[in-house]
């Protein structure tokens, strides 16, 4: 008997105090067809061992209702493990939509749909583990798969951002990309090979970033026959051109074996990480936007009569800048002991800038002497981000032409 993923990951959280809900459409590895046996099974067996289960048929596209039958049966929702998964193998010369249309419904949008429903729960209990289901064949492609490819790396980015947005409320997501045997890879697959890869060596990695103890979180992980490796990206150092200057076809060519070095690689685990690198060179030719203003008091913030500048020039300006920037901001700025935030309208003609909070496109975060040495041009506001000293949330485009001193 083959010893499939979802039974081993029932049968593992089972053994150890989990209640379990055995979501199982049981459908064909095409997506075809539907049964009650196979869920019903793993949990006989989980009861006959001592452990609770319940049994769900719903597809994953109903994710709503696979959720709620763990509310309505146990009153919370701790863990959820997206592993739905069906194939339509072809050549992408041969594939016809409903072949991507299905295999990314059900993949993607299914996981979707699960987490989804059980975010609100774990937001409010302070408590979530969430693991993504990806595959050697999304991080790598694989002939024939397409369809297959990109809904599994997709599944990559879903898992990345909510680890970013869920960390705050205790809520941690990883991916992994296994390799074991199942009712798919029994279909690409030697036999005896699928059962030597049996799913008991991808469950223990999958535990232990679901449980309480782990602190892990937006990492992804290969594993299978006993083998379990973390992942990360990698880039080449690259080289910076002049943004001074026209940037030619050839210099693209006669630079390309610098472009794709990678003696001094590097390891981007962030937007943060990515934007920083790519913008680091635009402030250098840019003048600064505001004038340096006479020193004030001690006690007041030294970016208030920055701000006072911005208002005067929206009186003559405002619409002008009103229609090359189009958003609102928000700053919070810190002064040892003391905060203060600013809301700089630069969306509504002709523009305004009032103390206090409010509805907002970006919002701003550093400190007062930070903001002061951005906005008279003395420092490179992307160093200041690449640094974690100045924190962006909200529209990042907005937030570029902002620091990009288009004002």
């Amino acid at each position: 008997m083959i010893n499939f993923i979802n039974r081993a990951y029932a049968l593992l959280f089972a053994s150890r105090g989990a209640k379990v809900v055995v979501n199982d459409l049981g459908t064909s590895t095409t997506g075809s067809g539907s049964s009650t046996k196979a869920a019903d099974l793993v949990v006989d067996e989980i009861i006959q061992s001592g452990g609770e289960a319940i049994a769900n048929y719903n597809s994953v596209e109903d994710g709503d209702k696979i959720v709620k039958a763990a509310i309505d049966k146990w009153g919370r929702v701790d863990i959820v493990i997206n592993n739905a998964g069906i194939l339509r193998d072809v050549s992408f010369a041969k594939m016809k939509d409903q072949d991507w249309d299905l295999v990314c419904s059900v993949h993607l949008k299914g996981a979707y749909k699960v987490t989804k429903a059980a975010w609100p729960y774990m937001i409010k209990q302070n408590y979530g583990r969430i693991i993504m289901t990806a595959s050697a064949a999304g991080l790598y492609g694989n002939f024939g798969q397409a369809n297959y490819s990109a809904a599994k790396l997709a599944l990559l980015g879903f898992g990345s951002t909510l680890s970013k947005e869920g960390a705050r409320k205790n809520i941690y997501c990883n991916t992994i990309a296994p390799l074991a045997g199942s009712r798919m890879t029994e279909t690409v697959m030697p036999e005896d090979l699928v059962k030597a890869l049996k799913p008991s060596y991808v469950a223990p990695l999958v535990a232990y970033l679901c449980s309480d103890q782990s602190q892990v979180n937006g990492q992804i992980f290969e594993v299978g026959a006993g083998w379990v490796a973390k992942l990360r990206w990698q880039r080449a150092k690259g080289i910076f051109f002049p943004v001074d200057k026209e940037l030619k076809v050839e210099d693209i060519r006669d630079n390309f074996d610098a472009i794709s070095d990678f003696s001094e690689p590097q390891y981007p685990s962030s937007l943060q990480d990515s934007v920083s690198v790519v913008t680091s060179n635009l402030g250098k030719s840019k003048k600064p936007s505001l004038e340096t203003p006479k020193a004030p008091p001690s006690n007041d913030f030294k970016c208030s009569p920055l701000f006072e500048q911005l208002t005067e020039r929206l009186k003559s300006e405002g619409q002008v800048i009103c229609q090359k920037v189009g958003g609102i901001y928000q700053f919070d700025v810190s002064n040892g002991s003391a905060k203060q935030s600013w809301i700089v309208d630069l969306k509504n003609s002709p523009g305004s800038i009032r103390i206090g909070k409010g509805k907002c496109d970006v919002n701003l975060t550093t400190s007062d002497e930070d903001l002061y040495s951005i906005l008279t041009g003395k420092t490179n506001p992307f160093e200041l981000f690449a640094a974690g000293k100045l924190n962006v949330s909200g529209d990042m485009t907005l937030a570029l032409k902002y620091s990009c001193n288009s004002i």
